[in-house]
């Protein structure tokens, strides 16, 4: 919102400093972006004479110009020099004085002045009118200035007024300050200050009622919360005054008609968005008109005011004459009903949009405006009648318009506001400070709230415009706010039978990312929220977690949901990094997921950490080639985690079927700590990876961080190291290749007893000659020692021996000779 300063002075007494109400507003949670000033930055924009004018030589509406700058220009010898400006005004001659913007200047609305051809001809500038520099809406013909005027001084000094104009950016819970009123309602507060502001009021009504020629429906409730129409006939369309451009400019908002203008300034002034239509667009039949809000049909089409046609989703507002649409409710009117020269007869709309409803369609459209961006914040819906007089006022006086008797008036349910206990013991024991009674009244009274004493306590009725103000806690901030978190002494918090110190939760998963970031992968934190069926979308299967939570208020449209896994988030960081060159992608997250669950108030929320590998570890150098990352190097990642959180049991179970049909087959696990499965590890299926536009092979895990830190040991239990030597035999078993060397490993160590100290697999052989088809021989070193003495061969060949009947036994293999 741009708060114009000499408008704002208008309204209140404010400091003679732009930058001393600058540091209140920060000071009170307004950012201020900037503090630009309007009228001063016109550079390279002189005053001129024109010395001669000449027909184009090739067009019978424009003039060729030689244009006195005085000393602005100068020739190829440093003498002063007229400029060759090509001009299509009709309304000066020789001799006239003007305006003239040289190269290099920038006008209102970002035009940039360069050399240009017009119809072959060379212009070094361009003659500009009222409208063009931002100071009235007159744009037919140049600016004539009195014929005393200097020539080349530049234009800034010569007209000598300007404007500061504060930059703020207004925060989502605060619509009442998108507006001069509000920001003047502010500033009161904040300097304990009143404010008043003139609004014009209509003189006389005559002719037709509004409600006898126009009827209005709300066919869908929740588009419309309260619509009001008013009738304006024989309006003169033309430009607006010069103080409404000038204030219109002020604000960023370019001038159109003074109709449009109007509209515009009146939004600016109070907050409540408003549109002018052409009463003849809206079809009359019997002599009766109508206006319906009805929500658009699934690919229905529409032209808005900026010639493009979109096509629109089922449930977005438009404003219809009963059959054919004229406006996108609360973002955009058509091209059918816009304010022409020609109009005669005006249609004032005071409405109030769903807030939800319009927030979704402008983004969905890529279509935001400064309507839709008040009403997706929440507009005052009491004020909609209020607002539609100050407008028809306004162009009766401007546009000599006819006010027609009455206003249509559609609310189907109007809000109650309920009165709030705001207690001062609380308010003190809140803010940590005594704030006075006196202070607390007065600065609630200022913000547009009624407040009544109550002994020691207050009963409050926020404003209809604050909807941000619905319990005692909120009023709490507000008061605090304007008294000043500065002026609060710091003290120490206080706490009962606690000390400092992280708790085990905490310092358990520290341990995960301190691992993890040791293992060679960097931490990262994607966003909490999901697109629905990011799940589907890569072939994740939904049973289990829970149903989505559905955000009520979701920032944008591709993130409507709270997150039921880490992975998605995971995939996009790794798309996006190899769509900017950076094959090499090594992430892993720690974050909280989100599970919806049926007739709960609240969704279950688990802690997951996950992990991402694509590429290599490193750019291959003069000394090392890196191999691709693979199933194995997720894998080795996984159990080093799970070694170092000394978690018991761990074994990896091959997984298959729908519920991991997002991972490549036969390239990914689970993981299990006895009989509790932790969670997965394996490489993103080809077609998932596809979906996600991923071309490199990614590795990626999933685990459940509650079951690890449930399951996770803070030591080892000491064991001695045995003084007696080990003894190292190697077995070699065939089996069928449906058997896993896990499960060998697994049958081997429960065979061995006490004197089996280790198993490492080293060899798996293939031959369908030597071996057998569908078979593969795996050979294992097992090592054997005792911690009390030294093994003699028959007791190990007798351990051995044991081990080999078992396993060949349970897994129907033979030892390889």
């Amino acid at each position: 919102m741009r708060v114009s300063y000499d408008w704002l002075k208008t309204m209140i007494d404010i400091p003679e400093d732009p930058k001393t109400l600058s540091d209140e507003y920060i000071r009170t949670g307004t950012e201020v972006e900037a503090i630009d000033t309007v009228g001063e930055s016109f550079d390279h924009v002189v005053t001129a004479k024109v010395l001669t004018k000449t027909p184009h030589p090739d067009s019978d509406h424009m003039y060729v110009c030689s244009v006195d700058v005085g000393d602005k220009n100068l020739d190829a010898d440093g003498n002063p020099a007229p400029l060759q400006i090509v001009c299509g005004a009709q309304n000066f001659e020789a001799g006239d004085h003007i305006v003239t913007a040289m190269i290099g200047a920038v006008l209102p609305g970002d035009v940039k002045i360069k050399k240009s051809k017009l119809r072959g001809v060379v212009s070094m500038g361009m003659n500009c009118s009222a409208r063009e520099l931002g100071l009235g809406g007159d744009h037919s013909g140049i600016m004539i200035l009195p014929e005393d005027t200097p020539c080349g001084m530049p234009f800034a000094e010569y007209v000598g007024s300007s404007d500061t104009v504060l930059d703020c950016e207004i925060t989502p819970n605060r619509p009442d300050c998108l507006s001069m009123i509000g920001m003047a309602r502010e500033t009161g507060a904040i300097f304990d200050r009143d404010f008043h502001v003139e609004l014009p009021a209509i003189k006389a009504e005559t002719g037709r009622a509004t409600d006898d020629e126009l009827s209005v429906e709300i066919a869908d409730e929740g588009l419309c919360d309260r619509y009001v129409a008013r009738i304006v006939r024989n309006v003169k369309v033309g430009p607006s005054p010069d103080w409404m451009v000038k204030r219109l400019n002020a604000l960023g908002v370019r001038p159109h008609n003074n109709i449009v203008d109007i509209t515009n300034y009146v939004m600016m002034l109070t907050g409540q968005p408003l549109h002018a239509f052409d009463l003849d667009t809206f079809a009359a039949r019997d002599g009766h008109r109508r206006v319906v809000v009805r929500a658009a049909q699934q690919d229905e089409k529409f032209t808005t005011l900026d010639g493009e046609e979109r096509v629109l989703d089922a449930g977005m507002g438009l404003i219809t004459d009963g059959e054919r649409p004229v406006a996108l409710a609360g973002v955009m009117g058509g091209m059918d009903s816009e304010i022409e020269d020609d109009t005669v007869d005006v249609m004032v709309e005071s409405a109030c949009f769903n807030a939800g409803r319009t927030s979704h369609t402008s983004r969905d459209l890529s279509l935001i405006s400064d309507a839709s961006i008040r009403f997706e914040r929440q507009v005052d819906e009491t004020g909609c009648v209020d607002v539609a007089n100050v407008t028809c006022a306004l162009i009766e006086e401007i546009a000599g318009g006819e006010v027609a008797p009455g206003y249509v008036d559609v609310f189907p349910a109007p809000k109650t506001i309920d009165s709030i206990k705001l207690r001062l013991a609380r308010v003190h024991a809140i803010c940590g400070a005594d704030i006075e009674p006196d202070f607390i009244e007065r600065s609630l009274t200022r913000l547009g709230c009624t407040v009544e004493r109550d002994g020691e306590d207050f009963m409050v009725s926020p404003p209809s415009f604050r909807p941000d103000l619905p319990r005692e806690i909120d009023l709490i901030e507000e008061i605090l706010r304007l008294w000043g978190m500065g002026r609060v002494t710091a003290t120490i918090p206080a706490a009962k039978n606690h000390i400092g110190g992280l708790t085990r939760e905490q310092k358990l998963t520290r341990k995960v990312g301190e691992i993890l970031r040791a293992c060679g992968l960097n931490e990262t934190t994607t966003f909490g929220f999901a697109a629905p069926g990011d799940l589907e979308k890569i072939g994740m299967p939904t049973e289990g977690r829970g149903c989505p939570v559905v955000l009520m208020n979701p920032l944008v449209a591709e993130q409507t949901e709270m997150r039921r896994s880490l992975l998605p988030g995971l995939l996009q960081s790794v798309a996006y990094n190899e769509a900017h060159g950076t094959p090499n992608v090594h992430l892993y997250e720690v974050g909280s997921l989100f599970h919806g669950r049926e007739n709960a108030s609240l969704p279950k929320e688990t802690k997951s950490v996950a992990g991402v590998l694509s590429g290599q570890w490193s750019e291959r150098s003069w000394n090392m080639k890196y191999r691709k990352l693979r199933f194995f190097f997720g894998k080795g990642i996984v159990e080093e985690l799970l070694a170092q959180l000394r978690i018991e049991k761990v074994r990896f179970r091959p997984v298959e079927g729908e519920s991991y049909a997002f991972l490549q087959p036969g390239r990914a696990a689970e993981v299990l700590s006895g009989g509790t499965v932790l969670g997965w590890v394996g490489e993103i299926h080809p077609e998932a990876r596809e979906t996600m536009g991923i071309d490199e092979v990614v590795v990626a895990f999933e685990l459940d961080l509650d079951k690890l830190i449930k399951g996770a040991r803070n030591q080892e239990n000491y064991r001695e190291f045995s003084q007696y030597p080990a003894v190292e035999h190697d077995l070699a078993i065939v089996v069928d290749n449906t058997v896993t060397c896990e499960d060998l490993e697994r049958r081997i160590t429960s065979a061995g007893g006490k004197l089996l100290e280790g198993v490492r697999l080293f060899d798996v052989y293939r031959d369908p000659i030597r071996i057998g088809a569908g078979k593969k021989s795996m050979a294992f070193a097992l090592t054997y020692r005792s911690d009390d003495h030294t093994l003699t061969s028959e007791e190990v060949e007798k351990a051995h021996q044991k081990i080999v009947t078992k396993v060949c036994k349970g897994v129907n293999g033979e030892v390889r000779g």
